[in-house]
């Protein structure tokens, strides 16, 4: 399966609120990108937690490749990503329904609390990587982050990990501090940075511009999330 387009080709991919039936698709994606870490992450509980938000980047025309079935005849990623784009509840809604066939690409969350956003993690699976996909949900936590009145990002990453510290950078993230060992499987440093004042006319200027730059890169269309989560139990599909 064959997901990433060429630069300017539109992608059938959309962000919303993680939701329960969401669960065993983001355990697979969290074991391949953190397989060391032990205890896995319980995120049936992370859900029920009043202080956190997880969302997930998905698409319902992808499926996995062993059942992806024959799309029918003049269906096309970028038909699927226009009917989301003109469904209410894509921009105005809470957790999308599921339909059965969403194929999630990856997932994200931070824990909020005194105004400031703590980001656990941000994970796609790497069959999707180098796609635009982890850049999307890092903009749509800053997106949501904002909305929740958070004055403050904050986030660990390993000392190791260039890239991820590239693009944190290129977002306005600053490195303030390292603990160190602080990765329990190799005892690996993390660098703290953090991302100040994300309502200010000059971070939120950035943003914008970065979004476009996406945009026009990925032809990914951002999400408006909802601030305001639902029961976290199944969603209705009556």
């Amino acid at each position: 399966m064959k997901v990433k387009p060429f630069p300017g080709e539109n992608l059938a991919c959309y962000v919303r609120l993680m939701h329960k039936g969401d669960i065993p698709q983001v355990a697979e994606i969290d074991h391949e990108a953190f397989p060391t870490l032990w205890p896995p992450a319980n995120y049936r509980r992370e859900l029920e937690n009043r202080l956190a938000r997880y969302i997930v980047a998905c698409d319902d025309a992808v499926e996995e490749p062993e059942r992806r079935a024959t799309p029918p005849k003049g269906s096309s990623g970028l038909v699927s990503r226009l009917r989301h784009l003109f469904n209410h509840d894509y921009f105005f809604g809470n957790e999308l329904p599921s339909t059965g066939r969403e194929h999630v690409f990856g997932f994200a969350g931070f824990w909020i609390m005194a105004g400031e956003a703590h980001i656990t993690n941000i994970a796609v699976r790497e069959r999707h990587r180098h796609q635009g996909i982890g850049e999307l949900l890092l903009i749509s936590l800053i997106d949501l982050a904002t909305k929740l009145d958070a004055s403050l990002i904050t986030l660990e990453v390993r000392a190791s990990n260039t890239a991820a510290q590239s693009l944190y950078s290129k977002y306005g993230f600053t490195k303030v501090g390292v603990r160190r060992g602080y990765y329990t499987d190799n005892r690996e440093d993390g660098v703290l940075m953090s991302l100040e004042d994300i309502t200010s006319a000059p971070v939120q200027a950035n943003l914008q511009r970065l979004k476009q730059a996406h945009f026009e890169k990925w032809g990914i269309v951002p999400t408006v999330l909802t601030t305001t989560r639902t029961s976290p139990a199944q969603p209705n599909n009556q």
